[in-house]
C-alpha cells in the first residue's frame, strides 16, 4: 500500500518532520513516497540565502505532486509551513488544483495525516493543520490524527499537537524539530499506515 506525502517547505524543518512519519509509515508496512510541490519562487532569490538554498537542493530534487497522485495513493500526509497561521500558498494552489479528481471522489474514505512546522508555539502550529483538513473533508477523506495514547502530546514542550505533528522553529527558522516532536511525527505516520491498511482489507 501507498500512501503519499506531498509537502511544501523552506528551511526543511516541515520536511524533516515529513521524513520521520515517513519512517513510522514504512515501520507498519506501507510504502511512503516523497512529492513536493510546485515551486514558485525565483532560483535567482533562494541562491542568496545559505540556509534555504540548502533545503531547496535536497527539495527540489523531489517529484512534482500532481492531481493524479490523490487517485493512486491509499492514504495521505500533507504538510506545509505556516503562513500567517495557515498552509503556504504552494501547498493551497496544489489542493485548488485538484477539482477533477475530487469530482471522481478520489479521496474518499482514505486516511489523510497533517504535519506543521511554525516559528513560535503560538504563532499557527494547530490553525495551520486544521487550514489542511477543511479541504480535505470536502474531498471526503478520513482524518487522522494523534491520540493522547501517545505521551508525548503530554510532555511535549514544544510542537505535537493531537491535530497533527508539528515542531517549533524559532524566529529565524534555525531551530530543528526536537526528539519529542520527531517521535510524534513518527507516531503520526505509523498510525496513518495501520489505519489505511485496515481500511484496505
Amino acid at each position: 500500500m501507498k500512501v503519499y506525502l506531498i509537502f511544501d517547505t523552506r528551511y526543511g524543518n516541515t520536511m524533516k518532520l515529513i521524513k520521520k512519519a515517513k519512517e513510522g509509515l514504512e515501520s507498519a508496512g506501507c510504502e511512503g513516497v516523497l512529492k513536493r510541490v510546485k515551486i514558485y519562487e525565483p532560483e535567482a532569490i533562494i541562491e542568496k540565502n545559505e540556509r534555504w538554498k540548502k533545503a531547496y537542493e535536497e527539495y527540489s530534487a523531489l517529484p512534482e505532486a500532481t492531481a493524479e497522485d490523490l487517485k493512486e495513493c491509499d492514504g495521505l500526509i500533507l504538510g506545509s509551513p505556516t503562513r500567517f497561521g495557515n498552509m503556504s500558498a504552494p501547498l493551497k494552489m496544489f489542493i485548488d488544483s485538484t477539482s477533477k479528481v475530487w469530482l471522481e471522489g478520489a479521496l474518499i474514505g482514505k486516511p489523510v495525516s497533517f504535519i506543521t512546522s511554525t516559528s513560535s508555539m503560538h504563532g499557527g502550529n494547530e490553525t495551520t493543520l486544521v487550514s489542511m483538513m477543511f479541504p480535505m473533508i470536502h474531498h471526503g477523506a478520513i482524518i487522522v490524527g494523534i491520540p493522547y495514547s501517545e505521551m508525548g502530546l503530554i510532555t511535549t514542550k514544544k510542537g505535537g499537537t493531537p491535530y497533527g505533528a508539528s515542531s517549533v522553529s524559532g524566529p529565524m527558522a534555525d531551530v530543528e524539530p526536537d526528539e519529542t516532536e520527531l517521535n510524534l511525527a513518527f507516531a503520526l505516520g505509523k498510525r496513518l499506515a495501520e489505519i489505511t491498511k485496515k481500511l484496505k482489507s
